[in-house]
């Protein structure tokens, strides 16, 4: 196994296609096919199923390709000790983060970022949790941020940065608002879910992680909900609550800038989620990942400090010891 042969059918297996891979190797398609078909000869088997809705790896190409991904990450995690060790600022950074609030913190820290290491190519990947999960499990990311309960985690590495409420949005011409209390705590008058049970729900998607703790808040309520429509965007559920057409629970960010259609409430037991970043255990993060997570952590700590708190300042710890 030679390390160009080892990229060339790693990127086959992540575009399950070998026009779409060779493009991207800036080679062509019958010479990238005759390195592919060589290995096969070598190897005794073939290691993808050929078919025209995409090649997908078969039980020896799943072999090959858990210990090619080891490989490559163990190639670029060498190269950036050895970087940091020169004190030589270039490179690549493949960062992933939730649709909707991570391109805001991209475009806020990137610049800063930019100017302390201006030779470090940043590769951006907008993905749900799970999906950052998996491309840190198979050395595809070098740092996750994402949103999640410790229910959630893998055994990766997880640096926590903040924790964020999940707040109740209801019409404003809805009757229950009258009955919130002020309790003084939270960033919103509290109110009872219990009195929606027979009201429609706007919510977020099965397999997204804040649908696991929303359904855990409708589960200690003690009832379903009836849910009017799914979406993986909060915006869109904010959107349809302003039509008066149901209700919802968001993340406390997704209700700033406040609307004048919708009313936030706090639940009593202000349940909550965490912000982390995420690498995989016993990898080796660079200094410029440890930097930008430093840039994120303040960031995020700013958007996610209640009205009169002190928002910290200061950015999530990370050590600069190897892990």
């Amino acid at each position: 196994m030679n390390l160009k042969e080892i990229e060339y059918i790693v990127k086959i297996a992540e575009e399950r296609n070998v026009t779409r891979a060779a493009q991207k190797l800036f080679i062509t398609p019958s010479a990238l096919n005759q390195q592919l078909l060589h290995l096969e000869r070598d190897i005794g088997t073939p290691l993808f199923n050929r078919s025209r809705t995409g090649w997908t790896p078969t039980e020896a190409g799943e072999v090959y390709l858990g210990t090619a991904r080891e490989m490559l990450r163990m190639k670029r995690e060498t190269y950036r000790r050895l970087q940091d060790i020169a004190a030589v600022k270039k490179g690549t950074l493949s960062i992933g983060f939730p649709p909707e609030r991570g391109a805001f913190m991209f475009t806020d820290v990137y610049p800063d970022f930019h100017r302390e290491y201006p030779g470090i190519v940043i590769n951006v990947t907008e993905a749900s949790v799970r999906r950052q999960q998996q491309m840190i499990a198979q050395g595809g990311l070098d740092i996750g941020f994402m949103t999640l309960r410790d229910s959630q985690k893998t055994e990766d590495a997880y640096i926590h940065i903040a924790s964020e409420e999940l707040i109740l949005a209801v019409p404003s011409v809805h009757p229950l608002c009258g009955q919130a209390s002020l309790t003084g705590k939270g960033p919103y008058p509290e109110l009872d879910i219990r009195g929606l049970k027979y009201e429609p729900f706007a919510l977020m998607y099965r397999e997204s992680t804040i649908r696991e703790c929303v359904d855990s808040i409708f589960r200690q309520a003690g009832f379903v909900p009836n849910v009017l429509f799914e979406t993986s965007r909060a915006k869109t559920i904010i959107d349809i609550i302003a039509a008066r057409m149901c209700c919802g629970l968001v993340p406390y960010t997704d209700s700033i800038p406040p609307r004048k259609e919708v009313a936030f409430f706090c639940l009593p037991g202000h349940p909550t989620w965490d912000l982390a970043a995420s690498y995989r255990r016993n990898s080796y993060l660079s200094m410029p990942a440890r930097r930008f997570i430093d840039l994120a952590s303040c960031y995020w700590k700013k958007e996610l400090a209640l009205p009169g708190a002190d928002a910290g300042g200061q950015a999530a710890h990370v050590s600069t010891a190897s892990p």
